[in-house]
């Protein structure tokens, strides 16, 4: 029989990989805070100055028991290392030292199963890179692990901009517990909306067929319409974040690509303010040598904020005003607010460390969409099917 865990009619959950605890900020004063852990000690600080400690764990997650976790929660929320699986990475997927880390949760869950404890909910999130690694096979193997767990499952691509002006497309696996049944309203008889990516598709398509009968196709309504820019979020003069000097801007420049500095040409005619975000690849050309470009765009949204040491370097501003152009990095704060943070949000001290800390987090705005129209009305089930059986042992 279910058994949820109350307090005060709050839903509680369990969050794995925890980082600053940027999923305990979407999902809101709604749900109650059981478990968190995390092994990065810095990040664990972060999560200590802004949740306080006393549901932290700092330990890798492979060394927990499911002793270690209290009572029952409606949702285990993990949003397990990227770096394996995202583009920026060696590819080595699922078998790679950080993303490996998945197995280290799955076994934690099962633990929970054999406790009669397991969560109603699970909710897994990383990059969309997830699909495609080992052919698709690391996707299935995530899906038959829930499976194997006695989980129905579903996956969602979410993108943030659709929240903050930032362009990060991530991937939502959401599972209900096999014995629940979810309300039609939630599921779909097929692929449909704006959450269901041609990749989602195709992966589900190269499933073992012993993963189909457990496949659910979640529903979501269309998200708000965004009416934050870029430009709205961010500082004059942010101390961490200095203008550069005239030279290292020419430099910068000079790196554009074609399409990138016609951009910047019709945005300097055009006599008005124009903030683009910039980032810079590394690639070979021709002959083998290395070859720096800048790419920016105007279009109102930031490129996916990365870690320092993810493969790209910090992300820039590069700024048009009155055919001025000036350039600088992006200030941990303005980064935060790409995440959808509140400014009371308690940072790292060191932009390095900031920077780390958002580049590895979920977007706030999208979990708590995720949460309204997903987790919570499954929660909800599950308490409504409990209802029945508890009136039937009056």
């Amino acid at each position: 029989m279910l058994t949820l865990v109350r307090d005060s009619g709050r839903l509680s959950f369990y969050e794995f990989f925890c980082g600053g605890g940027m999923a305990r900020a979407g999902l809101g004063a709604n749900w109650r805070c059981l478990f968190a852990n995390d092994v990065d000690e810095r990040k664990g600080e972060a999560y200590a100055a802004n949740w306080g400690r006393s549901a932290l764990r700092l330990a890798d997650v492979a060394d927990l028991q499911a002793s270690d976790l209290p009572g029952r929660a409606d949702l285990a929320w993990a949003s397990f290392p990227c770096q394996d699986l995202s583009l920026a990475g060696a590819g080595a997927g699922l078998k790679g030292a950080r993303s490996a880390s998945f197995w280290g949760f799955h076994a934690l869950m099962m633990g929970l199963v054999r406790e009669a404890r397991a969560p109603i909910v699970i909710a897994i999130e990383n990059v969309l890179g997830l699909l495609t690694s080992a052919e698709g096979r690391d996707f299935a193997a995530v899906c038959g692990a829930l499976q194997t767990a006695g989980y129905r499952f579903g996956a969602l691509c979410l993108d943030a901009q659709h929240f903050t002006p930032q362009s990060r497309p991530r991937l939502f696996v959401v599972a209900l517990r096999r014995e629940i049944s979810p309300p039609p309203a939630l599921t779909d008889a097929g692929p449909r909306g704006h959450h269901m990516a041609r990749g989602l598709i195709a992966a589900h398509a190269s499933f073992p067929k012993s993963h189909g009968k457990d496949w659910l196709w979640w529903r979501l309504p269309e998200p708000p319409r965004r009416n934050l820019t870029l430009t709205d979020i961010l500082d004059d003069d942010p101390p961490d974040a200095p203008w550069r000097p005239e030279q290292a801007t020419r430099a910068i420049i000079a790196q554009l690509s074609r399409a990138s500095r016609q951009a910047l040409d019709e945005a300097k005619q055009s006599g008005e303010r124009r903030v683009a975000a910039l980032f810079r690849r590394t690639r070979l050309d021709k002959t083998g040598a290395t070859v720096v470009r800048a790419e920016a765009r105007f279009d109102g949204l930031a490129g996916c904020l990365r870690t320092p040491a993810g493969g790209s370097s910090r992300q820039m501003l590069l700024v048009v005003d009155k055919r001025e152009v000036r350039t600088r990095l992006l200030s941990a704060r303005e980064a935060a607010r790409l995440m959808g943070l509140p400014d009371s949000y308690r940072l790292p001290e060191g932009a390095t460390a900031a920077h780390h800390l958002l580049g590895d987090g979920v977007v706030a705005p999208v979990v708590r969409f995720l949460s309204e129209h997903l987790l919570t009305p499954l929660v909800a089930a599950a308490s409504q099917a409990r209802a029945p059986a508890l009136a039937d042992c009056a």
